[in-house]
């Protein structure tokens, strides 16, 4: 009974156009209302304890992080220093995306800002020199896929808020996945390349070693931002807040002293913030009070305490898991998908022996799933955007259909050799 209202509420509240964050909220204090003899105030004071926590201003911090790598067009100098060193392997520039986008990933923590600020550089002039727009796409997609993955993640740090596991643990957990998937994607490009040489022109950016050695140190704003907000975190200098603080002033002060950053774009990068924390806070508060009422009632406890009666293994049930975050995929984009399920996903799969680190990597795979699933899929959103309706959804889809079946490879991996996710947290001793 408990749970066809918790669905029926849900959808009707979902699918009837309402916010999210309303949505998810509403249907939380319906069932405290109605279950837990209307015990809304708890709700309300769930909402209240986490907003209070500190970890969670870490979030702003690192969208705002994002917005000035953007404003500042750091990418152009590191695209076109990081380019000659692709220029003798099969696949070319397409290479200098994937790894522009995970230099770019380990210092904004979102997957929307890092496929806009490598995107903006790279779809012109790839396409310029003849690439095939819809594998210049297709690599630009996947690649802004990284940002959500290699630390500091966005999602990770919403994960780690809401489930109470430590984000520094979250951070180490996705560096190895977050490589292996830009090698994934790497390894693509190059087979594609191979087999479709017609996509992929003679590069004309072959430099002698020196020269590209000399290029690749220009690079050098982009590995001071990292050292300063990975550095300072894992180092124990910093929390994740403080490390996201000293990322944004040393952001700031690089991209006016090296980038295009001018005060009328850090003020556009801040009100960006705001909008972007606005909505996202929104549905966290929303989330939150669902999962106080799915908590009160103990329903994840007795869901698996039903699985375990009919004998379902916790693989079968990871599964469904996976079929269900592909589905709303399709509806929801990706942040909003892991808030809205978490409450009920957490605390199931942490009850069949998934260890928290492992399940924080694995939803934010399926989140990346979702950035490529059309028609709600973001990443392609923006990257239609930034070619002036050029290409369509249609284009970008299809050329990021290898990466989306690329990233549940990658699921498929870290399921497989689960120490790809929980070895260097234990190594660190985190």
């Amino acid at each position: 009974m408990i749970w066809a209202s918790l669905f029926t509420l849900l959808g009707a509240t979902v699918f009837t156009g309402a916010v999210l964050g309303a949505a998810l909220g509403l249907t939380g204090f319906a069932i405290l209302y109605f279950y837990a003899d209307g015990a809304t105030q708890l709700g309300v004071q769930a909402v209240w304890n986490v907003l209070n926590e500190f970890t969670l201003t870490a979030i702003p911090l690192f969208i705002l992080l994002g917005e000035i790598l953007v404003a500042s067009g750091l990418a152009t100098r590191v695209y076109k220093a990081l380019s000659p060193a692709f220029a003798r392997v099969r696949g070319g520039l397409l290479h200098t995306n994937i790894a522009v986008c995970g230099l770019f990933g380990a210092v904004s923590g979102s997957s929307l800002s890092v496929a806009a600020a490598v995107g903006s550089v790279a779809y012109p002039e790839l396409t310029r020199r003849g690439y095939d727009k819809r594998a210049v796409l297709g690599s630009l997609a996947g690649g802004g896929t990284l940002g959500l993955l290699i630390p500091p993640s966005l999602s990770l740090l919403i994960f780690g808020a809401l489930t109470e596991t430590s984000i520094g643990q979250l951070f180490l957990a996705g560096v190895f996945p977050g490589l292996m998937m830009a090698a994934l994607f790497m390894l693509f490009i190059w087979f594609s390349a191979v087999r479709h040489p017609e996509r992929i022109p003679p590069s004309t950016d072959r430099l002698p070693l020196g020269e590209t050695l000399r290029a690749l140190l220009s690079i050098w704003p982009i590995v001071v931002l990292i050292g300063a907000v990975l550095g300072s975190l894992f180092a124990g200098l910093a929390t994740p807040t403080e490390s996201a603080a000293v990322g944004v002033a040393a952001a700031i002060v690089l991209g006016f002293a090296m980038g295009d950053l001018t005060i009328g774009g850090l003020a556009r990068a801040i009100h960006a913030t705001a909008v972007t924390f606005t909505v996202i806070g929104v549905v966290f508060m929303g989330a939150v009070v669902l999962a106080q009422s799915i908590s009160i009632l103990q329903l994840p406890q007795k869901l698996l305490e039903e699985i375990t009666a009919l004998g379902i293994s916790a693989y079968v049930m990871l599964l469904v898991v996976v079929l269900v975050y592909l589905v709303l995929g399709l509806f929801f984009d990706g942040l909003s998908m892991m808030i809205m399920t978490l409450p009920i996903v957490f605390p199931l799969l942490t009850g069949l022996g998934f260890e928290a680190v492992w399940v924080g990597v694995m939803v934010t795979l399926m989140i990346e799933v979702g950035m490529l699933t059309p028609p709600v899929g973001m990443n392609l959103f923006v990257l239609v955007g930034i070619t002036r309706q050029e290409a369509s959804l249609a284009d970008a889809a299809e050329g990021a259909l290898p990466y989306w079946i690329l990233l549940l490879v990658g699921l498929l991996l870290i399921t497989l050799f689960p120490v790809l996710t929980t070895g260097l947290p234990r190594l660190a001793g985190l």
